[in-house]
């Protein structure tokens, strides 16, 4: 006869006091990580409160904060910031304009070859922006568009149209056809029924399709760099790089200069980020 060892018992409260351990352990390198990302951001408030000098003989926290920094880097940039925020809003405009139909055509539509259209459109989003510039410089050129607010809205219309079909596509796919086909048989044609319908109910994507083109055009600096030759239309990141070598012994305007181009898109991160969350997944799930 064999007698056979019952097998060890662990203690529930060994496995909470393990879960705790392991809770405190991620959590302290979740404040670590998160501190070493955002350091460089308070480094440039903190330079640009400081009375003027070198970056690097910067003191840790700004006891004698100085604005002095900002009223330069207004009255310098103010109109790259302005000149970014138009093109910004014009990019934005004119990518959902093209955008919108287009995601409901190839979400609620059965149309031959929609599936080539959506790799095509992802392929074009693995194509270097080098070589997107150098292209539309040549093309710019002959039709003398170079300089122009509308040359660079639609250089930047580039990289936000296929994102926000890609984003609302996903989302109209999970839109109820009845609510479609009840608008229908109450009378609204195809377009009604997109305006006061589709559009309403994909308020989410719109959002975040808005919001991502522009932060890719707030953000561009390939598209300013190549497709602008003087200053009458030149964007803050522009500006800022040819910003820094101008003033090199006063970082504190340098540095002011970027914080104030980093407000919008915090400010409208922060007011958006709940329309991000839901239009993001919203097409992951049916």
């Amino acid at each position: 006869m064999t007698t056979t060892s019952a097998p060890p018992v662990i203690r529930p409260a060994r496995v909470s006091s393990r879960k705790q351990q392991r809770s405190w352990i991620n959590t302290v390198l979740g404040v670590l990580f998160l501190a070493i990302m955002l350091f460089p951001v308070y480094w440039m408030v903190n330079a640009s409160l400081q009375p003027g000098g070198g970056a690097l003989s910067t003191s840790w926290f700004p006891t004698h904060r100085d604005f002095s920094g900002y009223r330069t880097a207004i009255s310098e940039q103010g109109t790259h910031l302005l000149t970014s925020l138009i093109i910004a809003i014009g990019s934005v405009v004119f990518s959902l304009i093209i955008a919108t139909p287009a995601a409901y055509a190839l979400a609620q539509f059965r149309i031959r070859g929609t599936n080539l259209v959506l790799f095509g459109i992802l392929i074009s989003q693995m194509i270097p922006g080098i070589v997107v510039a150098n292209a539309l410089y040549s093309a710019y050129n002959d039709l003398g568009i170079l300089n122009t607010y509308g040359g660079l809205i639609l250089a930047d219309s580039s990289a936000g149209i296929p994102f926000a079909i890609l984003i609302m596509r996903a989302y109209m796919t999970t839109i109820p056809k009845p609510i479609i086909e009840a608008a229908r048989v109450d009378g609204a044609g195809h377009f009604r029924a997109f305006f006061y319908v589709v559009i309403p109910v994909s308020r989410n994507a719109l959002i975040t399709g808005a919001l991502f083109t522009f932060l890719f055009t707030w953000s561009d600096f390939l598209f300013a760099l190549t497709l602008t030759t003087g200053d009458s239309v030149q964007p803050v990141t522009l500006g800022i790089f040819q910003y820094i070598g101008s003033h090199v012994q006063d970082w504190s305007s340098v540095m002011a200069t970027a914080v104030l181009a980093s407000l919008p898109a915090v400010i409208l991160l922060v007011l958006a980020q709940k329309f991000i969350a839901a239009g993001a997944t919203g097409g992951a799930v049916k």
